[in-house]
C-alpha cells in the first residue's frame, strides 16, 4: 500500500493521515506488539514480588532465591522486548516523516506558478520542517503511549484478581484525570495552532534575509532586520509561554493523582493489614502496581500536548495538499515533436492580484520565426512565454501551438519542447556543468560544451578555478549577473526546443559579449520559432518581425524599418536606455534613423 493522505476533506485530520500509517502497518504492529508483551511481563514483576514476600519471608513455605532468579528473569525479557520495540517504533517514526515530506514536496512541484505567486517560500520550509515533525511525532508514537497506558487495564485487572475492593480504592483518581486530559486538550489547541504559524513567520524573516543579504547589506539595514526578526521571536515566546503556563496548570496535576492513589492504598491497606484481611506483600505489590500507572499517565499528558500540536500542523500541512492546481493535465495528452507555429486568439490574462497583463490579445508566428517583443515595462511581453509553457493558463481566447490548444499537450513534454531564458535565471549550488545539463542531465560533455559555447558561457568558464566542475554558490552569486544569463542560455539551447523564449535574457551581458552571442545564436535560431523580449536594439536585431505591444494589445507589427516611422514605437525606444548599442546589429543608416528619431522625440 503506497503512502498517502485521504483527500476527503470531511474527515479529521487523523482519519485522514491513517492510510499514510496504514503503509508502515508492519513495522508499527511489530513495534506496538513487542512493547505489549514488554509491558505483560513487567506487570508480572510486582506479583513476583508479593508471592517472594509473603510466602518466602513471612510465611516461609518458599525458597527466596526461587522468586529473586523469577524477578530478574522478567527485567531481563522486558529490557529485550523494549529494545525490540524501540528500534522499531524510531523506523516507523523515520519512514513517516520521509513520506510526509515526500508527498508534500511532490506536490508543491506540481503546483503552478500562482501558487508560489501567493505563498512565501519560508512559510513552505516551515510546513515541510516543524509541522511534519509534529504529526510524525503523534502518529508514531501515540499508538506505543496508548499501548502503555494500557498497562492500568492490565495493572487493574491483576489488582482486581489479589483484592478487588483495594483495587478500586487504587484506582479512584482515574476518573478525575480522565476530566482533566479532556479540559488540557481544549486549552491547549489554540495556542499550539499560534505557535506553528509563529514560527513560520520566523522562517520566512530568516529565508528572505538569507536570500536577500547583499540587499540588506547595501542599504545597511542589518539592525532593522534583526529588529524584525527579534519582534517575531518575541510574538514566538509569547504563544511558548503561554503554552507553558497551561501546561505547567494541568500537567502536575495529572501526574500527581496517580501518587494520591498511592497514599490511598497505605491508608486502607494498612487498616485491612491490621485486620488481617490482606497481606504485606499484596499492599507492596499495590504500590508497584500504582508507581507503574504515573510513567502512562504521564506520557498521557504529553499525548494531549503531542495531539494537539499534531491536529494544528497536520492542518496546515492539509492547506497545501488540498490546494489543486490551476493547470490540469490533459486526459489524453498529446505527446509530438512541435513545429513551431504559435497562435494567440483573444487571449487575456490577468495574475492573482487583479493585475492585467493580456487583454484581447491576438498573434499569430509562423514556424521558424524570429519575432521580437516590443514594450514598455508591465506591457505584457514575458507573459506571453509564460502561457506559451501553461505556467499559467489563460483567463480568456486561446493559446495554439501547431493549431492544438496548449491544453492538449502533455505538460512535461510542453516545457521540454518551449523553452525559456528569463531575465533572472536560477542556478542550482552545484557544478557548471549541471547547471547547463539541468533539463539533460544524461547530456555529453561535447554536448554541454557546444551549447556553452553557443551562448557565449565558454570562455568565462574557461578561467573559473576547476571549469566546468567548479560549483557555484547558492543561486549562483559566485558569478556576475551577466555570466548567469550565459549559463541559462546554454541551458535552454541543450535542450535543443524547437520554441525559445528569450525574456531580455541578454540584458546583464556586455555589448561585445551579446555580440558574439548574437552571431552564434542566428545560426542556433535558423528553423527554430523565437519569441524575444527586446529592451536593446542590438536583440531587435535578431528578429524577423518586431511587434510593439502596449496595455497587452499588439499595437503594431512590421519589421523595425517598417515601424520606425510610429511614433509609438520610437518613443518605446527613446525610452531605452541603449546609448551603447545604438549602433549594434542594425545598419548603420537605420542606427542613424533611430537615433535621430529619439532625439526627435524627447
Amino acid at each position: 500500500m503506497s503512502p498517502r493522505i485521504d483527500p476527503d476533506r470531511s474527515k479529521s485530520w487523523l482519519r485522514r493521515a491513517l492510510p499514510l500509517v496504514r503503509a508502515h502497518r508492519g513495522m508499527l504492529f511489530t513495534s506496538l506488539g513487542l512493547s505489549l508483551v514488554g509491558l505483560l511481563v513487567q506487570v508480572q514483576i510486582p506479583d513476583a514480588l508479593r508471592r517472594g514476600i509473603d510466602d518466602a519471608l513471612v510465611a516461609r513455605t518458599s525458597d527466596l532465591n526461587t522468586y529473586v532468579w523469577l524477578v530478574a528473569a522478567l527485567a531481563i525479557a522486558q529490557g529485550v522486548l523494549n529494545f525490540g520495540a524501540r528500534k522499531y517504533l524510531l523506523r516507523t517514526a523515520y519512514e513517516i516523516e520521509y513520506d510526509l515530506r515526500t508527498l508534500i514536496y511532490s506536490h508543491l512541484v506540481r503546483l503552478p506558478y500562482g501558487f508560489y505567486d501567493r505563498v512565501q517560500s519560508g512559510e513552505l520550509m516551515s510546513r515541510a520542517a516543524s509541522d511534519v515533525r509534529a504529526v510524525q511525532m503523534y502518529l508514531a508514537f501515540g499508538p506505543s503511549i496508548l499501548v502503555q497506558c494500557g498497562i492500568a487495564l492490565v495493572a487493574f485487572g491483576l489488582m482486581v484478581s489479589i483484592n478487588p475492593l483495594l483495587a478500586v480504592v487504587a484506582m479512584a483518581t482515574m476518573p478525575l484525570i480522565a476530566l482533566l486530559g479532556v479540559w488540557m486538550r481544549k486549552a491547549i489547541f489554540p495556542v499550539s495552532w499560534l505557535i506553528q504559524a509563529r514560527l513560520a513567520r520566523v522562517a520566512t524573516i530568516v529565508d528572505e534575509n538569507t536570500q536577500g543579504v547583499r540587499v540588506v547589506k547595501a542599504f545597511a539595514a542589518e539592525p532593522r532586520q534583526v529588529q524584525a526578526l527579534a519582534d517575531a521571536a518575541d510574538r514566538v515566546r509569547w504563544a511558548y509561554r503561554r503554552d507553558a503556563l497551561i501546561r505547567s496548570r494541568w500537567a502536575p496535576t495529572l501526574e500527581s493523582l496517580p501518587r494520591l492513589g498511592l497514599a490511598l492504598v497505605l491508608l486502607f491497606g494498612g487498616w485491612m493489614v491490621i485486620d488481617g484481611q490482606t497481606t504485606i506483600g499484596t499492599i507492596v505489590a499495590f504500590n508497584s502496581y500504582v508507581l507503574m500507572l504515573q510513567p502512562p499517565f504521564r506520557m498521557l499528558g504529553m499525548m494531549i500536548m503531542l495531539g494537539q500540536r499534531a491536529a494544528a500542523s497536520a492542518q496546515r500541512i492539509y492547506e497545501i495538499l488540498d490546494t489543486e492546481s490551476e493547470i490540469v493535465e490533459a486526459d489524453r495528452p498529446i505527446d509530438a515533436r512541435l513545429r513551431g507555429e504559435l497562435e494567440f486568439r483573444g487571449v487575456g490574462f490577468a495574475y492573482a492580484d487583479g493585475t492585467v497583463a493580456l487583454a484581447d490579445l491576438d498573434l499569430r508566428v509562423a514556424p521558424g520565426e524570429t519575432v521580437a517583443l516590443v514594450g514598455r515595462t508591465g506591457s505584457g511581453k514575458s507573459t506571453l512565454g509564460r502561457l506559451l509553457a501553461r505556467y499559467y493558463d489563460a483567463t480568456a481566447g486561446t493559446v495554439l501551438i501547431d493549431g492544438r490548444d496548449v491544453r492538449e499537450y502533455g505538460l512535461a513534454e510542453l516545457r521540454r519542447q518551449v523553452g525559456i531564458v528569463p531575465e533572472e535565471p536560477f542556478l542550482f549550488s552545484a557544478t557548471i556543468r549541471d547547471n547547463i545539463a539541468f533539463g539533460r542531465p544524461d547530456a555529453a560533455d561535447e554536448d554541454v560544451i557546444a551549447a556553452a559555447r553557443a551562448a557565449g558561457a565558454d570562455e568565462f568558464i574557461g578561467h573559473l578555478p576547476e571549469a566546468y566542475a567548479t560549483v557555484v554558490g547558492e543561486r549562483g552569486y559566485t558569478l556576475s549577473g551577466g555570466q548567469r544569463q550565459r549559463v541559462a542560455i546554454a541551458r535552454a539551447l541543450l535542450m535543443n526546443p524547437p520554441v525559445l523564449v528569450l525574456d531580455d535574457a541578454t540584458s546583464a551581458v556586455d555589448v561585445s559579449v551579446e555580440q558574439r552571442i548574437h552571431t552564434a545564436l542566428r545560426d542556433l535560431m535558423v528553423g527554430r520559432t523565437t519569441l524575444i523580449v527586446a529592451h536593446r536594439l542590438s536583440t531587435i536585431g535578431l528578429a524577423d518581425r518586431v511587434l510593439l505591444v502596449e496595455d497587452g494589445r499588439v499595437v503594431a507589427d512590421g519589421t523595425h524599418r517598417e515601424l520606425l516611422d510610429d511614433p509609438r514605437y520610437a518613443a518605446v525606444l527613446a525610452s531605452y536606455d541603449t546609448p551603447t548599442d545604438t549602433a549594434t546589429d542594425i545598419p548603420t543608416d537605420t542606427a542613424a534613423h533611430v537615433a535621430n528619431d529619439e532625439v526627435t522625440t524627447a
